[in-house]
């Protein structure tokens, strides 16, 4: 008799609280959206100004970067990459802003286009200076 009361008290308590889980409007199980946010071109803009970066370069600018890199080496920019390798001018600029040493900013220029690793062969102060060069003229002139 006792093992029925129990056995009873356990499944009336897991029914409870079965029902207490239950309990709801039924929106529960729909999560929430995220609030959509949309980036205006002007804040854009000021968020680039704010790291130190150049505006976006126009595409004449982006096509003689380009260019010029082939010009050094054209294995430096691999085909199908050009916004990688034009943003990684890009974030050359803000180094260029920072850093006023010559050499530091040839040996930043040679390791952020991968040249260390992957072309031993012309990673040297040359090659870094001419790519510096080339970021200066076409991505970031005024600085």
């Amino acid at each position: 008799m006792r093992i029925r009361t129990t056995a009873a008290a356990v499944a009336a308590g897991l029914l409870l609280t079965l029902t207490a889980c239950g309990s709801g409007s039924g929106n529960d199980d729909k999560p929430a959206a995220a609030p959509s946010k949309t980036v205006s071109q002007a804040d854009r803009e000021a968020a680039r100004k704010a790291a130190g970066l150049p505006a976006e370069p126009i595409p004449t600018a982006r096509y003689a970067f380009l260019e010029a890199l082939d010009a050094i080496d054209p294995r430096i920019s691999k085909p199908g990459t050009d916004e990688q390798y034009v943003s990684r001018g890009l974030n050359q600029c803000g180094s260029i802003r920072t850093a006023k040493d010559e050499a530091e900013l040839s040996a930043l220029a040679l390791e952020r286009f991968t040249i260390t690793s992957r072309f031993p062969e012309i990673s040297n102060p040359e090659t870094g200076k001419k790519i510096q060069d080339a970021v200066h003229k076409h991505l970031c002139p005024d600085f």
